[in-house]
């Protein structure tokens, strides 16, 4: 596997064009005093967008971006992107970590270096981490998909290469959110002598819903159930539209960056632990980074297609099957799921469950302090 370094380098042109296009927005209407109920404010994408067309500096962003170590790859014919920043300490251990949507590993830059160098950031260098932070296919700086079928469990399958082939870690860790709890899931039940351990901050492998081989559930198991469907009918929206007809989707969101900022953003703000107040974790120049991400390359319809890949090819735990290996749930107040502890217990070996103090969806951007120390915690006695 030939690994080679990489720069993030975005064309003039592309950055013309996108100012071009953001001037001529042509703007919809908006009830009177609509604020959030009907989807993103009509008030805060037009200035968030006036700021993106008039001051904001991707050239400035992607500078810092390069100062990670970035990286490209090809395993099974896709170009995979990933950074790989060396852990300063005598024995670091390697980390995957993997984001998810509507996000970018722009998510993983504030936490990359709290595990790498955690000396430098009041911690212990003897917790040092190797950290392996890679794009997901059809996202970022990757390839976009050309094939049918690359959900969870496959790029499970291609982080397993790049680690054991690619980097030459025959042993590691992985850690994940989103779809990426899904891939670190994967990982930990189908590579057990690969993992030392999965850390997530979300319950991912467990079946969707209620399966009577399960038995009988507590009274918090039923209510996170519960939960769920009324979570699917008043914010679903976007995921059943991603997981039925995405290139539809693409159409719009590929050809207006204001269309492209206001379907990403509401996400952040909906999923933030922000009371309703996006400002609160995030500047517009964060915002507009991982939205400019999408935009300079072309990502968004790769990237919801993998709703619509885990949605026809669904993986989940069966009837006698659970992950073996060392686990660990961080549980943020604002996460989307709030699954009570016997719900992951059932389905993995858990070692560590954290009930956090703040957070939401996005947790290595909006506290990565926190997950970063949790981290932490739970590899310390693992390593060795």
């Amino acid at each position: 596997m030939n690994v080679q370094p990489f720069t993030i380098n975005v064309p003039d042109t592309t950055l013309t064009d996108l100012r071009e296009r953001l001037a001529r927005t042509r703007w919809p209407d908006e009830l009177p005093h609509a604020g959030w109920d009907y989807g993103s404010n009509l008030s805060f994408v037009k200035e968030l967008v006036e700021y993106w067309h008039t001051e904001y500096d991707w050239r400035a962003q992607e500078a810092a971006l390069n100062r990670l170590a970035h990286f490209r790859t090809t395993i099974d014919g896709m170009g995979i992107h990933f950074i790989h920043e060396r852990g300063q300490g005598s024995n670091p251990m390697p980390l995957v970590i993997t984001h998810g949507w509507p996000s970018t590993i722009f998510e993983m830059s504030k936490i990359i270096p709290l595990l790498s160098d955690p000396a430098r950031h009041g911690g212990d260098a003897a917790d040092a981490f190797d950290v392996i932070a890679p794009s997901m296919p059809g996202y970022g700086f990757s390839d976009r998909t050309t094939t049918r079928g690359i959900n969870v469990a496959r790029i499970a399958d291609l982080w397993s290469q790049l680690m054991t082939q690619g980097l030459g870690y025959p042993r590691y860790g992985a850690q994940g959110g989103d779809w990426g709890a899904g891939v670190t899931a994967r990982l930990g039940f189908s590579y057990p002598s690969q993992l030392i351990g999965i850390h997530t901050t979300s319950v991912s492998g467990a079946p969707p819903t209620w399966q009577p081989w399960m038995g009988e559930l507590s009274a918090a198991e039923r209510k996170l159930l519960e939960a769920r469907v009324h979570w699917t009918q008043e914010e679903g929206g976007y995921g059943h539209i991603q997981g039925t007809k995405p290139q539809t989707l693409s159409y719009g969101l590929n050809d207006s960056p204001t269309g492209l900022a206001a379907w990403i953003v509401e996400k952040w703000r909906s999923w933030s632990d922000c009371n309703g107040d996006v400002g609160r974790y995030y500047t517009k120049d964060e915002l507009l980074t991982t939205i400019t991400i999408y935009w300079v390359t072309q990502t968004i319809n790769s990237s919801t297609r993998l709703y619509y890949e885990n949605q026809h090819n669904t993986w989940a735990l069966g009837p006698g099957q659970r992950i073996d290996v060392p686990c660990a749930v961080a549980r943020f107040p604002k996460e989307i799921s709030q699954p009570p502890r016997e719900w992951a217990e059932r389905f993995c070996n858990l070692q560590q469950w954290t009930e956090m103090p703040r957070g939401g969806h996005f947790a290595a951007f909006e506290e990565p302090e926190l997950l970063a120390q949790d981290i932490r915690n739970f590899f310390r006695p693992l390593r060795g």
